[in-house]
This record gives C-alpha cells, sequence and structure tokens, in this order.
C-alpha cells in the first residue's frame, strides 16, 4: 500500500484527506501520462478514460475535478454517470479504454468517498502506475527515464474532451441479461440497492429476468448510501424477505461490488456461504478448475472444514479482492472471494460484480430446483467474534512482543478447534483481533485476552 492508495484506492473524508485538488491532480497525471505512453508507441490519438460515480453528494464533485485534470492533459474523459465499480471494469476491457477511474467510498459512510482506479484490461490498477500517481500528487514526476518540472498542458485542439457514454452502462447491463441461463420467472427476489450504484441497474436485470422484483433502498439522495442499508446492514433485508415471503434476497454495498444473500427463512448467506455454494456447483459439474476455491485468511474455519469433505482445494490470499483476483490469475482458478461478499467468477469478470453474484446464486437455485436454505445444507460455520481496535500505529502494535505473545498463547490453547487471526486494516487505523471457535463465549474470551495486551502496552487510541 502507498501513502494515499490503499488496497481498495485512495478513500478519505470529502474534502479532508481526499479533495478535489487530489482528484484534479489524479486527472492531470493519468491524462498526461497515458496519452504520451501512446506517443512514445507511434499513436497520437488521445488517451481514453471511462469515468463511473456511485450517489455520494461528492461524487460528483469528484468527478468534475477529475475530469478537468484529464481534459487540461489532453485525454478525453468518458462518462457513464452513475454506475456500479464492475461496469468501469466491464466497458474499459471491452471498448479499449486506457483505464477506468471509478468514484466511490464503497460501504463507507457518504461523507466518506474514494478514487479507484483500473487498468485497461478492466483489473485494479498496477502498483507501479499508482506509485507515479503519488509521486505526483507530492510534486514530483520522474518517468520514462526523464524527470519534469510539472505535466505539461494541453493546447489548441489538443484540449481534450468529454463524452456523454451512457450506452456502455446500457451494454453492461445487457451483458448481464445475456449471462442468466433460466427464466426467473416465478420466483420473488428481494433486492437491497444499498440507496448506492445498483438502485437503477439490478431491478432492470432481474425483472427482463422475468423475477417479481421487490426492491427496497433504492432512493439515493446524495446522504443515504449505506444508511442502515444494503449489505452492511443485513437486518433490513432479512426482515423485508421474511415478511413478504420472498423466495430470496440480494443486498449490494455502495459500488455494488459486494453481495449477501438472504434465504427465505431470513438466514444470511454471506461470502463464505457463496463460494461453497457455487464452488460445489461447479464441482458436481467438472467446472471447478483446478479444484480451488480462492478465499482469503478471514474466510471461516467452516467453510475450510466443508471443503475439505468435498474434496476441494482451496487458498488463503491477504484480504482485499484485489489479492484474490492476483491469485486466481496466476493460478488459473474460476471462483474465489470474500466474506464480506466480494465474489470473483473469473470466466465473466476481472473485478467483485454483485449483481453478477446474485445471478450466479439464482442460477444454482434453478439448476437444482432448490432453496436457498437447502443450497447452503453440509456447511456450519464456526460463531466468530472481531474486534476493531483503533490504535495509534498499526503495524508496531501487531509487532509488539507482547501482543505477538498473546496471540500465540491463544493458537496453542485453541489448537485443531479454531483459530486466531490478527490483522492490520488496509484502509483504516485499526487493529482487527479476530477469533473462531466452537462457541461464541470461547471467542470472546480469547478475543478480550489479545486486546487487554494491546491496551495495557498504550498502543490504543485515547
Amino acid at each position: 500500500m502507498g501513502k494515499y492508495f490503499g488496497t481498495d484506492g485512495f478513500r478519505g473524508e470529502a474534502n479532508e484527506n481526499l479533495t478535489a485538488d487530489h482528484a484534479y491532480k489524479i486527472g492531470r497525471f493519468l491524462g498526461w501520462y497515458y496519452g504520451e505512453l501512446k506517443r512514445r508507441n507511434g499513436d497520437d490519438t488521445p488517451a481514453r478514460i471511462v469515468i463511473g460515480k456511485d450517489t455520494r453528494r461528492s461524487s460528483y464533485m469528484f468527478e468534475y475535478t477529475l475530469v478537468g485534470g484529464l481534459v487540461a492533459s489532453g485525454a478525453d474523459a468518458y462518462l457513464l454517470h452513475v454506475t456500479t465499480t464492475p461496469s468501469v471494469a466491464y466497458v474499459a476491457r471491452t471498448d479499449n479504454f486506457d483505464c477506468g477511474i471509478m468514484i466511490s467510498a464503497s460501504h463507507n459512510p457518504y461523507y466518506d468517498n474514494g478514487i479507484k482506479l483500473i487498468n485497461g484490461n478492466g483489473e485494479k490498477m498496477e502498483e507501479e502506475t499508482i506509485a507515479l500517481v503519488e509521486d505526483y500528487l507530492d510534486g514530483k514526476v520522474e518517468v520514462f527515464g526523464e524527470t519534469y518540472e510539472e505535466v505539461p498542458y494541453a493546447h489548441k485542439n489538443r484540449i481534450g474532451c468529454t463524452v456523454d457514454y451512457v450506452a456502455g452502462r446500457n451494454r453492461y447491463v445487457g451483458y448481464l441479461i445475456s449471462l442468466g441461463m433460466y427464466s426467473f420467472k416465478g420466483k420473488k427476489v428481494g433486492l437491497d440497492c444499498a440507496n448506492g450504484s445498483s438502485w437503477n441497474i439490478a431491478k432492470t436485470v432481474f425483472d427482463a429476468l422475468g423475477a417479481k422484483t421487490y426492491v427496497i433502498n433504492a432512493q439515493p439522495d446524495g446522504t443515504n448510501i449505506n444508511n442502515n442499508a444494503g449489505s452492511t446492514h443485513i437486518e433490513g433485508l432479512q426482515k423485508y424477505v421474511v415478511e413478504n415471503g420472498l423466495d430470496v434476497g440480494f443486498a449490494y454495498d455502495g459500488d455494488a461490488d459486494r453481495c449477501l444473500c438472504v434465504d427465505e427463512k431470513g438466514n444470511l448467506v454471506d461470502g463464505d456461504a457463496i463460494l461453497y455454494i457455487y464452488g460445489k456447483y461447479m464441482k458436481e459439474r467438472g467446472k471447478l478448475l483446478t479444484n480451488t476455491v480462492v478465499t482469503t485468511v478471514m474466510s471461516n474455519f467452516g467453510l475450510y472444514k466443508a471443503f475439505d469433505e468435498l474434496g476441494i482445494g482451496y487458498a488463503k490470499t491477504a484480504v482485499g479482492d484485489k489479492y484474490v483476483y492476483e491469485y486466481m490469475n496466476q493460478n488459473g482458478c474460476r471462483i474465489g472471494g470474500e466474506q464480506s461478499g466480494h465474489i470473483i467468477f473469473s470466466k465473466y469478470a476481472s473485478t467483485g460484480d454483485g449483481i453478477l453474484t446474485s445471478l450466479k446464486m439464482m442460477e444454482v437455485m434453478m439448476a437444482k430446483k432448490a432453496k436457498m436454505s437447502q443450497l447452503t445444507e453440509g456447511l456450519s460455520i464456526y460463531p466468530q467474534v472481531l474486534e476493531n481496535v483503533r490504535v495509534l500505529d498499526k503495524t508496531a502494535a501487531q509487532e509488539d512482543p507482547d501482543v505477538k505473545a498473546a496471540v500465540k498463547a491463544v493458537e496453542e490453547a485453541l489448537g485443531d478447534t479454531g483459530r486466531i487471526l490478527v490483522r492490520e486494516s488496509g484502509t483504516e487505523p485499526l487493529l482487527r483481533v479476530m477469533v473462531e471457535a466452537e462457541t461464541e463465549e470461547c471467542c470472546r474470551k480469547y478475543v478480550d485476552q489479545v486486546v487487554s495486551v494491546v491496551k495495557a502496552k498504550g498502543h490504543v487510541v485515547g
């Protein structure tokens, strides 16, 4: 991770630690850099960069300032308007863009925002390019073997233009619909759009595939994104599914790259359960290439036990769909994801896609003629307690010898009946302490045991 960009882009409170000036400079550098790359490769056409945004009030500010920087540097900016992160990745990949930019802070509150960079293959931007962007934000430009005082402005007919590209978003919607292998006719489906990016896309897709669609939290006003809504507040959809007698429910986050499910009884079907359901489905059909499902270190202990029973192999990566995708890409794996609902189906997408995930869950239900609750049979999720501890220095807290000794003591006490994981947050000054064991009481005891040491050693803020 860099100074500004974490595992999921440059994120912070709008006009506090992520400002309009940051956005303008990011646009200035990217517009010039990709144009110069093309020129050096014998292509004199302007850089083409596609931009999407979520429904936060500040997203318009960041969109306009990014565009100002891009066109000032000679790039053409193509606007998808309010759309999902996976749609930006799809359009960047299929329409030959030099890169894509998504303006979103995902599941964060409305007053936060973020800038996610996507390469021309629809993947998270390479670290080398991000490092150059960060250098420019700090006033340094060393690239192509040269040092520049400033990124040059474009002049006359070299100044870039802005293109309304809602057609690209519409093609993405058509692509999702084309992936529906079954009619959903007769199925009552609930969608929680988190007052975010999926608000005008998800229902269109499910309606087109024949579902009777029930939608909540699809009235964005700029300040209600993720507010008691979506995948981070699943209890609203759980209640709604039961009260309305729905067959299944799907909840997305602010930029719709995550999906969590709710079965017909109102039970949560999280990312681990989704990996279990679809991994098993692929294995049964001989489609699970490399016989491996890619998870992160946060996946539940019970998921691995269930995979062992099915003879399915698994890999564990660092937390972040970026790392999941990298492993999948390098090792030829077809499915991977996170407990939080970032699920990647590499045959169909280069990033987590919440709406695609919900379509794939519907596919399994229809193919097996089964209820969602039946699809999770065979998976026993271990109780888990996770405590986020706000600390002065994440690395210092985790590397403290006494904290490490406390973690080791818990590992030895749990043996093969559970596990402890202590890791740094990728986006906040937090140390995450998580224990999975056979009872919640046991989890709580061991989490408290480690957190008390972190506090005693003076690492906690305040």
